[in-house]
Order: structure tokens, then C-alpha cells, then sequence
């Protein structure tokens, strides 16, 4: 999550290693020196729906997209936010275009628009956290609601790009942001 992060709101470059024979006493590992470089202006994306996505795909960076937008908690999480979006009265449109936007900002600034400054994402927090700050408290969906958004979200996946069976800690930020659009396109929310 960090290094996902940190490449949404900056470019990240690679400048050299260090040897760890330059420390005394030596680590058991090497060191790399990286510049990290803001974005001016950083992208319009809303930092909320951003985080709520990436906390919820590197909740279990090893399981596939698929496999994490099926689990109960995930889907109660949807379910919840759907009803909070409709209950407030907000409108799909907003959202998407926010998201799509902070796509081809990103994709201009990067020049090349591949994402990959070299930087892994490497975090591997439990379920039940990832969902605690984006609004998990409260009663749980229905079997019918849930299987609903289970639908559209998969649906979403598959329609995005094909990411189903992808990894999170594989894509990059250019695929997160893609997915946070299709996402919202279709009224699922990552925050509450």
C-alpha cells in the first residue's frame, strides 16, 4: 500500500543501491537510495475511494481480486456504502469522471504511463482491519444484497480489464485507478 501510495502522489525514481558493507554494523540486506519527486498539482482523485480500494485489494495481497470481492465482509462494505451514496443522494457521474480523470492526469505526468517505477507493494494486512476504518460497524447485508453487489463487482473485474484473476500486488497504479472509475461507474463506493 505504501509504495502505491507514495506513486499516486509522487514519481519514485531509483538512483543507486548501497551496499550493505557501507554500515557498520553491516544490515542483512541491501539499501537503495530513491528520489521521490511531488506531483504539482497531485492528481484529482478522491484520496478516500483511493484508499478504501487499495486498503481492501492489499488486505490479502496474495489472493486474487476475485476472491477478495467475494468474501462477506467486503461485500456487507459495498452493500453499506451503496446505501449510504443513494441515501445521501450522490451521483455516479461525480464519482467516475473524479476517478477517471486522476487516470489521465497520472498517465500524462508519467510520460510513459507503464506505472512501474520499480517500487513492489508489499503489505499484508488481516481482512477484518482493511474494512474497519471505511465504515464496517453496523448490520450485515442480505443474502439477496450481497449477492447483487457479488455480481456487479464481479461483473466490474471482468469488464475493467479482466481482473479477476489478477494479483494487487501485480497491478499498478494505472489499473488501480481504472478500477476505482469502473468501480464508481457502476455505484460501488470504498467509503462511508
Amino acid at each position: 500500500r505504501l509504495a502505491a501510495n507514495t506513486q499516486l502522489l509522487a514519481r519514485c525514481s531509483h538512483l543507486l543501491k548501497v551496499g550493505k558493507n557501507n554500515f557498520r554494523p553491516p544490515p542483512k540486506v541491501d539499501s537503495s537510495v530513491v528520489r521521490i519527486e511531488p506531483r504539482n498539482p497531485p492528481p484529482p482523485v478522491n484520496f478516500t475511494e483511493w484508499d478504501g480500494l487499495v486498503r481492501l485489494c492489499f488486505s490479502r495481497k496474495n489472493r486474487t481480486l476475485g476472491a477478495i470481492f467475494k468474501t462477506n465482509a467486503v461485500l456487507d462494505l459495498l452493500v453499506r456504502n451503496a446505501k449510504l451514496v443513494q441515501a445521501l443522494g450522490l451521483g455516479k457521474a461525480n464519482n467516475a469522471s473524479n476517478a477517471t480523470s486522476g487516470l489521465e492526469a497520472m498517465m500524462a505526468a508519467d510520460g510513459d504511463g507503464d506505472g512501474d517505477d520499480g517500487m513492489a507493494a508489499d503489505d499484508d494486512e488481516e481482512m477484518a482491519e482493511a474494512t474497519t476504518g471505511t465504515g464496517s460497524k453496523g448490520g450485515k447485508a442480505s443474502k439477496e444484497e450481497r449477492d447483487q453487489v457479488r455480481e456487479k463487482a464481479i461483473r466490474v473485474l471482468n469488464s475493467a480489464g479482466n481482473y479477476e484473476d489478477k494479483r494487487s500486488a501485480k497491478l499498478s497504479n494505472e489499473d488501480f485507478l481504472a478500477l476505482l472509475a469502473a468501480f464508481n461507474a457502476e455505484g460501488l463506493h470504498f467509503s462511508g
